[in-house]
């Protein structure tokens, strides 16, 4: 039997569900997921390794307006993510329905093999659901599949389904290997992560997380690391850090004990909040975030 191996990304609108179905393929957690728009800001790449193929998936952050510089390379990195892709997967959210926008977006990411997901199955009801799959009939889709990517349903299907579309090919990544990342950009999504779910009313999404220092200390069996959390305003500030550090101590025990998973170590966590005025239209707070050209 032939090798199959090739590039899926996954694309839609914010909060459809693309992050929490990649880490339901992987069986592991590689892309932060919060009840926040935009909490996938880079390309993130996910290996999944069978037998006979090797598929590996693109998770992109949600299609919106370009309204500052950050989310311009949010932007960018769909693009990108959909230039080098052999299958498309265009997940939709049954709770919210589709509309014209996402029959254009369907126009413009559709030139290559798509598949269509429709997601959160296990919470919306039939009739919420019926209508999508009628109007993507009408609209000449037939690869199209209710799932829920919460509770795993029918995953399996579209990862067979996958795997017969891949074109013939070679192993990309080692079989081990199920992210591209670097352990240093998990714990800093990791922090961002838990940083938004505490705080989801309070503060805005202007959150960035800046690694400062990721030693590992062989002698000790502990990773030593140092991390600024950025936000806009001293109140936003004043919020993450809570009364007597409350908050912030929160966030860095919930950090850590996932990063310990993450490294297998111990893991030593150091957590400052700095206000950057407008850092989302910065370009060297951007960059030194790592959101550039290189990490799109």
């Amino acid at each position: 039997m032939a090798y199959r191996s090739g590039f899926v990304t996954i694309i839609g609108k914010p909060n459809v569900g693309k992050s929490t179905f990649l880490n339901c393929v992987l069986g592991e957690k590689v892309s932060s997921v919060s009840p926040k728009p935009q909490t996938t800001r880079n390309r993130i790449r996910g290996i999944l390794t069978g037998g006979d193929f090797q598929i590996v998936f693109q998770d992109t952050p949600g299609i919106i307006k370009k309204t500052t510089k950050l989310s311009e390379f949010m932007q960018k990195s769909i693009q990108l993510a959909s230039s080098d892709s052999d299958i498309m997967l265009f997940m939709i959210d049954a709770l919210r329905g589709m509309g014209r926008e996402e029959e254009e977006l369907f126009q413009k990411y559709g030139q290559r093999p798509l598949i269509v997901l429709v997601n959160k199955t296990d919470k919306a009801k039939p009739e919420q659901v019926m209508p999508i799959l009628q109007r993507l009939s009408e609209m000449g889709l037939s690869e199209v599949y209710p799932i829920s990517a919460r509770t795993g349903k029918n995953v399996d299907l579209v990862l067979k389904r996958i795997a017969q579309l891949l074109p013939k090919g070679q192993k990309y990544y080692p079989d081990d290997m199920v992210t591209d990342r670097t352990e240093r950009f998990m714990a800093a999504e990791i922090i961002r992560e838990k940083t938004l779910l505490f705080y989801d009313q309070e503060v805005p999404h202007g959150i960035g997380v800046n690694i400062t220092k990721f030693e590992y200390n062989e002698e000790k069996g502990l990773t030593a690391i140092d991390a600024e959390i950025y936000c806009e305003k001293e109140s936003h500030k004043a919020i993450i850090i809570g009364k007597q550090g409350t908050g912030l101590k929160k966030v860095g025990a919930e950090a850590r004990k996932e990063i310990e998973n993450l490294v297998g170590t111990k893991v030593f966590l150091t957590l400052w909040v700095k206000v950057k005025e407008k850092w989302r239209d910065n370009e060297l707070v951007l960059n030194e975030l790592g959101y550039n050209k290189k990490n799109a």
